[in-house]
């Protein structure tokens, strides 16, 4: 085995989700990720802890969607009765093809997001990690080889995350003490809307892995103005591009999409929380420097913001908010690097990709 497997294994257990003696930990993936999967079993095995494994298999959720249909979807109890016994819950990401779930409605993944939602905010309770093994398939869907892809993977999680924190604190403490937030990207993208009340998150490799942000939740009614997300989004096994938003009084009014635009459609009729913005991220790992169409390494790029739409994660909604509820949270992708600008209160804090406690923000 790859010694990197099981230091990646050793990361998650022990930083990410600080598993202990006499834990259940709930061991998620695909046959792809066997490999971590046994890593995993290891580590737990060593610290003392039991684990439990359940297979994710795109083919058989996607015969499940097909057959089913959106009528036929019923909230798994099974599955939330496990998340609730659960103290601590490792998803692995690795696909063999990520178009699997292309040919199923739109519509229908958007009623699983919605009759799934207990389940998904019973693991949002515990402790849990979201990350990725490098598969075959997403390294061709990110136009790598496999051995690239595993070097891109490995190198991204396996980092002194102490260090990583230290660097985004400085975010932290400017959004935290920040009223208003503006967003300038070209003629594109201007938006502001309020995070006066709400808490930013130092996202250092705890709940997503890699980490590499630092994220809060945008007051829901205050989002004015419009947005263009210049990167793609790979949703469902569906490319959009040139998807753009139109907000007035924090709601969506108005959208488009240059390709598959029936699927951001989808997401925006999820509900009505759906329509409004859940999370404002910022990224700032320098250490993932190319797009790769994975939400999970893309959206920390340290030249990009990114915006999702539904679910506030509760940690970031302060005691005198309510949170933006829905059963989808989609993140969607700014590229900042030229012609952009952060604004805090009036004040610019990141230009063209550089923040302001970085060097060379002044040549920006």
């Amino acid at each position: 085995m790859d010694p990197r497997i099981r230091q990646h294994a050793s990361i998650i257990v022990n930083h990410s989700v600080g598993v202990e003696n006499g834990d259940t930990v709930l061991i998620t993936g695909p046959a792809a990720a066997e490999d971590l999967i046994v890593a995993l079993n290891e580590a737990v095995g060593d610290i003392g802890a039991v684990p439990v494994n359940t297979l994710s298999n795109g083919r058989a959720s996607r015969a499940y969607l097909k057959a089913a249909g959106a009528d036929g979807l019923e909230m798994p109890t099974h599955q939330l009765a496990l998340a609730e016994a659960t103290d601590k819950i490792i998803r692995i990401r690795g696909d063999s093809n990520v178009t699997e779930l292309s040919d199923v409605a739109p519509e229908i993944v958007a009623e699983q997001s919605r009759v799934n939602q207990p389940v998904s905010e019973t693991i949002m309770s515990k402790d849990w990690c979201l990350t990725q093994y490098p598969s075959s398939g997403n390294a061709q869907l990110a136009e790598m080889s496999t051995d690239a892809y595993q070097n891109f993977v490995w190198d991204a999680i396996d980092k002194d995350w102490e260090a990583q924190h230290d660097h985004q604190a400085a975010m932290v403490e400017r959004l935290n003490a920040a009223s208003a937030v503006r967003i300038v990207s070209g003629e594109t993208t201007d938006l502001t809307m309020s995070v006066e009340g709400m808490v930013t998150v130092n996202d250092d490799g705890h709940e997503n892995l890699p980490g590499g942000e630092v994220f809060t939740a945008p007051v829901p009614d205050s989002v004015e103005g419009e947005v263009l997300f210049d990167l793609p989004l790979y949703h469902q096994g569906q490319e959009v591009t040139g998807a753009q938003l139109v907000f007035e009084n924090g709601e969506v009014v108005e959208h488009e999409a240059e390709k598959n635009e029936s699927v951001l459609q989808s997401v925006l009729e999820t509900d009505p929380g759906a329509r409004r913005l859940g999370e404002l991220g910022i990224g700032m790992n320098r250490d993932i420097d190319r797009f790769t169409y994975n939400m999970l390494f893309d959206e920390k790029m340290g030249d990009t913001v990114h915006m999702a739409v539904g679910r506030a994660y509760p940690e970031t909604v302060g005691e005198d908010h309510e949170p933006n509820e829905s059963a989808t949270h989609v993140d969607m992708i700014v590229d900042m690097s030229e012609d952009s600008r952060i604004e805090l209160d009036g004040e610019i804090v990141q230009q063209n990709g550089t923040f302001v406690f970085e060097d060379g923000f002044e040549d920006a």
